[in-house]
């Protein structure tokens, strides 16, 4: 029997940002969408255009993405004026997308009462605004928003704004739970009845939030229901309590026989893999650490303590473990085990291009190091680099390109020239390179930025391979309170080739944490572009300001 296509739409970058606390950089929105991207999500919306410097910024340069729809998100036009002469919706349709959502008022009460027109107007704001963006060579979808509210409310005018927008062309029209309150039975029952209406549900999608904490039932029983996109963010970003999260539904959809026997998504099995290091990546780039109780990417979502589940599950893992939990990327975590997580080292070694035994010793001694440093707060979840770096000196193929020998760091608040009060940071590092022990000042706006211009300053035979070298973004997280706490840096670095890599350092002093890692982003530059090893120890110092 043929599997029916299911789309997913990822909605991180726009329902993401509205997320209490969560403020998305232009760098921290493009890795985001490549990730996504390599997963296999079919639309990825990247916000709305011209509503802010960022989303403006990011939608100025399109992400380079290899298979998915880049969508832009913003509002039908306004009553009382022509698609041509809105001036948001303008923004959207210049900007350089596959497709547009368009979010549209679907509940008569909000037509009234919010937009302050009549229902008629509002129908006509929607067609106008779908054949515009079709006009543009565009995807054209419409979001309607409070669908269920104004379906309850008013049946026959939900109904009419689903028809107007495909009827004037849209290719989905998305039901969208707004406040999160329809139960997953309700929105069964109302999907199941609008395609019966003579709705195409090959042209409906299903947009949940989560105030019930139902999202990602009430997107599988649309699903079933007979919708064929599904909405989401990863890890539930989104407004007061989330959206449905993706992360739970493609494992489901891809692993739960009712859904992997009907449907077929974009996701392979293959890259299904890499969706912890997806979620977590994401939770490394806000700055948080990862929920450990996240259903199939959780570090406690397949861990079992001693005793009768312990022994139970040695003997045959599906008695407690749903879905194999190497399948999504993650690992068993059981106390009495010395076994667990040689698989994800091994996905882990394969993934950075080193070949191995999977008997040799040295595996393990690898996944040992790795809770060690785990344990002391490094996190190589979102810090690929620096684990290849680990990896493959255990394994004696990282040359010692440079020795540091001591550095230092002054910050100093005064005037400058200009009688401002400024904060000056300059640091020094002493290192040993080949025949040579150089010494080298940098002055920098911060003190990591200070040591970065310093380390880079001079690095003898090795200074023309890191002369594109840039930091892209550095992020900072206390793992442990009180005075001598426990910190880690998480720097991402990039070249003038696109290559973008991050690296973590972990120590109670901050500076320490950070030349920590940008060491390793160093380190890892020279090794991958083929740098040369060092051919002799220091003998003789020269200073260089």
């Amino acid at each position: 029997m043929s599997r029916e296509r299911l789309y997913l739409f990822d909605t991180t970058l726009r329902d993401g940002a509205q997320t209490q606390g969560v403020d998305f950089s232009v760098e921290d929105k493009r890795l985001i969408a490549g990730l996504l991207d390599e997963l296999g999500v079919d639309y990825i919306e990247g916000g709305y255009p011209g509503a802010n410097p960022t989303d403006t910024s990011f939608f100025g340069e399109r992400p380079a993405l290899k298979r998915a729809k880049f969508t832009a998100f913003g509002m039908t036009k306004r009553a009382g004026r022509s698609a041509s002469n809105d001036p948001g919706l303008a923004a959207i349709l210049d900007a350089d997308t596959d497709a547009v959502c368009l979010v549209a008022k679907s509940w008569d009460f909000h037509v009234r009462v919010a937009l302050g027109v009549t229902n008629e107007e509002n129908l006509e704001s929607i067609e106008d605004s779908v054949k515009a963006v079709a006009a543009k060579g565009r995807e054209p979808m419409i979001d309607c928003e409070h669908f269920f509210d104004g379906y309850k409310a008013n049946r026959a005018y939900a109904l009419s704004c689903i028809r107007t927008a495909l009827d004037a062309g849209a290719r989905w029209a998305v039901l969208c739970d707004t406040n999160g309150g329809t139960l997953p039975d309700e929105v069964e029952r109302i999907v199941g009845e609008v395609i019966a209406s003579g709705v195409p549900g090959d042209r409906l999608g299903i947009h949940a939030h989560n105030d019930t904490e139902n999202a990602v039932a009430n997107s599988l029983a649309a699903i079933r229901a007979g919708v064929r996109q599904v909405q989401g963010t990863l890890n539930g970003l989104g407004e007061r309590c989330g959206n449905a999260n993706i992360v739970s539904l493609i494992p489901t959809l891809l692993l739960k026989k009712e859904y992997a026997d009907r449907f077929e998504i974009a996701v392979s099995l293959e890259r299904l893999k890499t969706l912890t290091h997806v979620s977590r990546t994401l939770d490394e780039i806000l700055n948080r650490a990862p929920n450990r109780y996240a259903p199939y990417v959780g570090e406690n979502a397949f861990a079992s303590k001693a005793g009768i589940h312990v022994s139970a599950i040695l003997k045959d893992p599906a008695t407690y473990e749903h879905v194999p939990p190497e399948c999504v990327g993650n690992q068993r975590k059981i106390a009495v085990s010395d076994q667990a997580g040689r698989s994800n080292i091994l996905a882990a070694l394969e993934e950075a291009g080193i070949k191995i035994d999977p008997k040799d010793s040295r595996v393990q001694r690898l996944l040992d190091e790795v809770k060690e440093r785990e344990f002391l707060g490094y996190s190589y979840d979102g810090a690929g680099a620096s684990f290849e770096l680990l990896a493959r000196r255990l394994l004696g193929e990282v040359p010692e390109y440079f020795v540091i020998e001591s550095f230092r760091v002054l910050v100093e608040r005064r005037y400058n020239a200009a009688g401002e009060f400024v904060t000056v940071s300059e640091a020094t590092v002493k290192v040993n390179v080949d025949a040579d022990l150089l010494i080298s000042v940098g002055e920098g706006n911060g003190p990591v930025n200070a040591l970065d211009q310093a380390l880079r300053k001079d690095l003898g035979k090795y200074s023309p391979y890191i002369e594109d070298l840039r930091l892209a973004d550095f992020k900072v997280r206390i793992l442990t309170s009180g005075t001598e706490a426990i910190t880690r840096v998480m720097i991402e670095s990039a070249d003038g080739k696109g290559n973008r890599w991050f690296t973590v350092g972990v120590s109670p002093n901050i500076v320490d944490a950070s030349f920590q890692a940008l060491v390793d982003s160093i380190t890892y530059k020279l090794l991958r572009d083929g740098a040369p090893a060092p051919v002799k120890p220091a003998k003789k110092m020269e200073v260089r300001v």
